[in-house]
Order: C-alpha cells, then structure tokens, then sequence
C-alpha cells in the first residue's frame, strides 16, 4: 500500500482547516469548497485504504519524532480492521455534516471559522484512529477537546452556549489529567509509546501496574465519552448547532474513549478490578440516561441523553471482554446517531422550536418534513434494535458478550483468557442492557409520538423549570428544506438500514475485526427483541392514556393569583398533563428530568467550595499580601522623609551635629575604659 493514501487521510482536513481561517474573512465564498472538499475527499481516501488493505491485514509505518532520554515518541502509523472501518464511518458523516453545514448555516457570519473548526475537528479524529503512538494520539485526543470548546459555543453572544463550552471543556479536562498520567505510567511500565509495542508486553504480562493504568485512562474515557459520573457535559452540549450535535455524538469526540479501550483491551483484561468498575459504570450511565431520556422535552437532550446510554452500551461491551461488539455497535450507532441529530435539525427548523410538547400542537408537521419524518423513523427503530436495522445486531451482539461472560465464557478471542472477565461485570452489563433496551423503546415511541402524531390544541406555555435550550434559528422555516439538508438523511439511512445484514451475512466484518463470530445468541436475541417490544407497546399506551385523559379532562378555572381577568378558562391539555413520560415515571420524573441532581450536588460539592476558596484567595491577596507589598514599598519613603529634615544645608547646623557626635564618641571611650 502506498503509505501516501492513510497520510493524506487526516492531512487533507487539517489543510481545509487551516485555508478556511487563513481566507474566511477576505474571501467568504471559499468557505463551503473549502470546508466540503477536503473532508471529502478524506473520506474516498479512507475507503480506499480499508479496501487495499482488506480483511485480518496490518500495517505499521513510524519515524521517530524526538527523543526524550526514555520511551521515545514516535510518528508512527496503525492501520488495521478496526481503524479502518472506524475511518469510513468518520468520514462519512463528517462529510455530511459539511454539506448538512452548508445549508443550515447559509446566513451565519461565523460560517467560515464553523467549518475550519469541523474540519480540524475531524483531522483530529482521524489522528487518534490511525496514531501507532500514544502521544500523537493524545494529541488528536487534546486538539478534540478544543474544538468542541469553539464549535459548542459557537453562538456565543447567548448565555447557554457560553456556559456549555465551558462545562464541556472543565469536565473532559478533569478527566484528561489522570487519564495523562495513565498514558505516562503506561509508557513507563512497557519501556515505549508504540500501542504495538504496549500491547506485546500487556500480553505478555509485563506491565507492572495493570490496574492503576487502567483506571487512571477509565478517567479520561468516562470524560471523553461521557460515562458516569463525568456524563453531565453531553447533554448541555446541545447549545451547539445541531450539525456540530451529529459529529460529536456519532463518530469523534464521544467515540474517542471507546475507540481508545477497544484499542487497548488488553491492558484492561490485565484487571479484574477494573473490568468490574467499567461494568458498573456502564450500568449506571446506560440505566440513568435512559430515564433521563424520557423525561425530557428539549428533543436535542433526548437524543443526547440516549447518545449516553448507547455509549454504555459500548463500555458494557467492553468490560465484557469482546471488543468486536463495542465497535461494532460504534459503527452503528455512529450512522442512526448522526441521522437523528440531522433529522432532528430539519424538523427544529420546520417547527420553531426544540421543545416536542410544542411540535405536539403544530397540526400536519409529519407532512412538512417528509424526507426528516421518515428517516427519522428508520434511525428511530435502528435506535430501539429491531430487526433487520443495524442497531438490532450490533445491540444483540452487545447483550450476547455480556451474556457469555457472565456464565464465565467471555469473547477475548486472542485478547486474553476468558476468565479475565469476572462474571459480575457480565450479569451486570446484561441486567441493565435489558432493563435499557424496554427503556430506550419507551422514550424513542414517546418522541415519535408526541412530535409527530398528537393531535393539535391550544398553544399554550412549555412548563416551568425545565431543562430548556432553544436553539437560533439559522433557516427560514417558511421554506422547505434545501437538498443539502436532505440528502445526507438517505445516505446515512443507507447504512442505518443495511450495515448489520451486509457485515454479518457474508461474516466479512467478523474478518475484518478480531475474526470472532459476531451472531446474536438465540437467548439474548428474545430477551432483547421482546424487551424493546414490550417498550414500544409501554410508550404507546401510555401515549393514548395521556391523551384519553386530555380529551375528557374538563376545562378549569386557575387559583386565583392575580385580577379578576385571571379567571378565563385555560386550555384542556397542557403539556404537563399530555406528556407520557409523565405518566411512565411518576415520582421519579422531576428527578429525572433534572438529570437527577448531578449537577447539583456537583455545584454543592466542588463549585461551591472552588468559588468559596476563590474568595479566600482573593481576600488573602488583596488584603495580606498586597497589604504587605504596599507597605514594603512606603517603608523607604517614610525613611527618607525622616532623614531629611536632617538635610538643612546649614554648614553651621552640620559642624555643630558633628562635633556633638566627637563629644559624645569620647565620653564613651572614657567610660568604658
């Protein structure tokens, strides 16, 4: 293979980067060539390196970059069946977020720099997919990081935005700090940064702090790709333009942790201890979100909610011991994600607002948006795991990992020993995979519902107190869609539809990764198909008790809490009393809809005592140290001025003082002799 071709991968986009910012401002008509080009021509490239290089087939190419009086770090290059069908996955939808971009983004004057930041963004994912080194690696890692910080808070003039990338950007880096010194530990203790290299000797049995490393880098990962408890960042991100939603919940950032541990299983299968913890977080991040889910009525947070627990899914997959499911289920859900959020982007535009309570009472807006209500029906289904769509395969091959480790059969391949993956960690990844997928069901027939299928009534206000992120309005809802916000729904459809029967039918994605059987078990395959049956029917009972309830409801009169022209009657459904998700969790739906309070008892724990010690410092600085400082600089001037009423410039005054002193020298050399 020409080593040109996966170079090029991540250089094109880099470039486009660096050419939209450099001409943005003085040539704005550049932007969109710029931005779309190089991003898709990446994206040819790397289907073009996964062909050639085909299936069970390796490549490793490096040159070293500095040497550092320890492990060196090296430019070096890893392609294999993993980095390969992660590469396609992230080049197409990073290509169709450009061309979505163009359009949705027609009329905003920070175009220019969006797009370069989208490009960057996806250079960097493609660095940590192909890097053979793990610092090159952190760098993709770190450029990520900063990227979402900008494109989050692209509409910064709004306070939510601001607030968001700041979140986003404190709570990864809490999670990158252990995660470097994992990294480092992880260097020192196989002698070099090579993941070839790494891995041989983690193989091998000669890493010295197994569980240590693999906690430290849980750290980040839980950060990155928001896992329990570091999740809370994600659905706040929904501040962003929906497009920048789709890339980063479908194939970077959010992806970089599970591509991360996938790659380094075998570091992991050294612990126990830390499969277990990565099991039991997985469980609480798949469970929680799901709840979560169904409680909200912003339908970004929805889809970032669900982007949570489908994350735990892959992190169940992993402390499982089969890496093959969790990217497999990576893939997957990278193609119904990123379909979702650009679907969704389509209908916000078409309603005017994010809140689903709100599309409930916009009569016929099914038939506004034809091309988005339909596919985001297939991504909808995908999401919930029917078959034949690939969220039902790769979601069942997720559920059969667990269930084989839990009876101590752990799918390790040539990894390691199938013990290594104690039986807790399956039962508990299998246990909440179930309880998620009647959940998940539940909040997807809710969505869909509600959005698209209530029947209209009296506008009336979204209730109070809720999580709420309208976003700016960059379309003109009067209009239909332009094409570039149309057609990349059926290209992601495509895959969204038919990725799990084309790779499991031939086994040609079985070969291309570990060369594992990716199959569902017959068990699994029921207890999950019936679960997310029985969701889908929970959700649509609920929907038509809600609204039976609403259509028999009498009008009332509201408490007296104003003039007497309070007294008019309200509207006979209100959201509140409409929304099935109400009904489904009962006490637990303010909770719920809160996020259960993280953020709060984050704020009581750390940001409350960080502002409290802030102003202790600040105390301290200005009233003792500047006080200090203030006073060791008048000191010489009080001085000075006390010396100089010495200087008359009396000549008389001066022989008299001196002759004074001579006395006074000499009594005293006669006294004390």
């Amino acid at each position: 293979m020409n080593l040109a071709l996966p170079i090029l991968v991540p250089v094109l986009p880099a470039l486009g980067a660096a050419a939209g910012l450099a001409t943005g401002r003085r040539h704005p008509g550049l932007a969109r060539p710029l931005a779309v080009l190089p991003v898709a021509v990446s994206a040819v490239l790397a289907l073009v390196t996964a062909l050639q290089l085909g299936t069970g087939a390796t490549l490793d190419a490096a040159t070293r970059l500095a040497p550092t009086g320890g492990p060196e770090i090296s430019l070096a290059l890893h392609l294999d069946g993993f980095s390969s069908l992660i590469s396609v996955l992230v080049g197409l939808v990073a290509t169709c977020v450009q061309v979505y971009s163009t359009a949705y983004l027609k009329d905003d004057p920070r175009y220019p720099s969006y797009a370069a930041l989208v490009s960057l963004f996806t250079a960097a994912m493609f660095l940590v997919v192909y890097s053979g080194d793990l610092i090159v690696l952190l760098v993709g890692w770190e450029v990520m990081g900063i990227c979402s910080y900008f494109l989050i808070g692209h509409h910064w003039e709004t306070a939510d935005a601001r607030s968001a990338s700041l979140k986003a950007f404190l709570v990864t880096k809490l999670g990158d700090v252990p995660f470097l010194f994992g990294l480092f530990l992880l260097g020192a203790d196989a002698g070099t940064f090579r993941i070839t290299e790494v891995l041989r000797t983690a193989t091998g049995g000669g890493l010295d702090h197994p569980t240590l490393i693999a906690l430290l880098l849980l750290a980040g990962v839980a950060g990155k790709s928001a896992q329990f408890p570091l999740h809370t960042w994600l659905p706040d991100a929904m501040a962003g333009p929906t497009p920048v939603s789709a890339l980063i919940h479908a194939a970077t950032m959010v992806a970089a942790g599970i591509y991360l541990v996938a790659r380094l299983l075998p570091v992991f299968l050294l612990s126990s201890a830390a499969l277990l913890v990565l099991a039991v977080m997985a469980a609480v991040t798949m469970v929680g979100s799901a709840l979560c889910a169904l409680a909200q009525d912003d339908l970004k947070r929805v889809l970032a909610y669900s982007t949570v627990g489908q994350l735990g899914y892959m992190a169940g997959a992993l402390a499982s011991g089969d890496r093959q499911a969790a990217v497999f289920h990576l893939v997957g859900h990278g193609a119904f994600k990123a379909l979702l959020f650009l679907t969704a982007g389509v209908v916000i535009h078409a309603a005017h607002t994010n809140s689903i309570s709100a599309m409930s009472r916009i009569d016929g807006l099914r038939h506004r948006v034809p091309d988005a209500y339909w596919t985001m029906g297939i991504a909808l289904v995908a999401l919930v795991g029917l078959p034949p769509f690939a969220g039902f395969f790769s979601k069942e091959s997720v559920l059969t990992a667990a269930e084989h480790a839990a009876h101590g059969e752990a799918l390790t391949g040539r990894l390691g020993p199938a013990s290594a993956v104690p039986a807790a960690a399956g039962w508990t990844v299998l246990v909440a995979g179930l309880l998620t997928a009647l959940l998940t069901a539940a909040y997807a027939a809710r969505l869909w519902l509600v959005a698209f299928h209530a029947k209209p009534v009296t506008p009336v206000a979204a209730p109070a107190g809720a999580p709420y992120s309208p976003e700016i309005d960059e379309a003109d809802p009067a209009h239909a869609e332009p094409a570039a916000m149309r057609w990349p729904l059926w290209v992601l459809a495509v895959p969204t539809m038919g990725f799990g029967l084309l790779g499991l039918r031939s086994d040609w994605l079985p070969a291309l990764l570990d060369g594992e059987p990716l199959r569902p078990g017959s068990e699994t395959m029921v207890l999950g198909t019936g679960t997310a049956l029985a969701g889908l029917l929970i959700g649509w009972a609920a929907w038509r008790t809600v609204n039976a309830r609403a259509a028999v409801q009498p009008a009332r009169v509201p408490p007296q809490a104003g003039p007497p022209a309070a007294e008019t009657l309200t509207a006979p459904a209100a959201p509140a009393a409409a929304d099935p998700g109400r009904l489904l969790l009962g006490p637990l739906y303010g909770p719920a809809q809160h996020g259960f309070g993280v953020d709060r008892l984050y704020s009581a724990l750390f940001v409350r005592p960080t502002r409290a010690a802030a102003r202790l410092v600040r105390f301290l600085d200005r009233a003792v140290v500047e006080t200090y400082v203030r006073g060791a600089g008048a000191a010489p001037g009080w001085l000075g001025r006390a010396v100089r009423f010495a200087q008359t410039g009396n000549a008389q005054g001066y022989l008299n003082a001196l002759l004074a002193g001579a006395v006074l020298l000499a009594v005293l050399v006669a006294v004390g002799s």
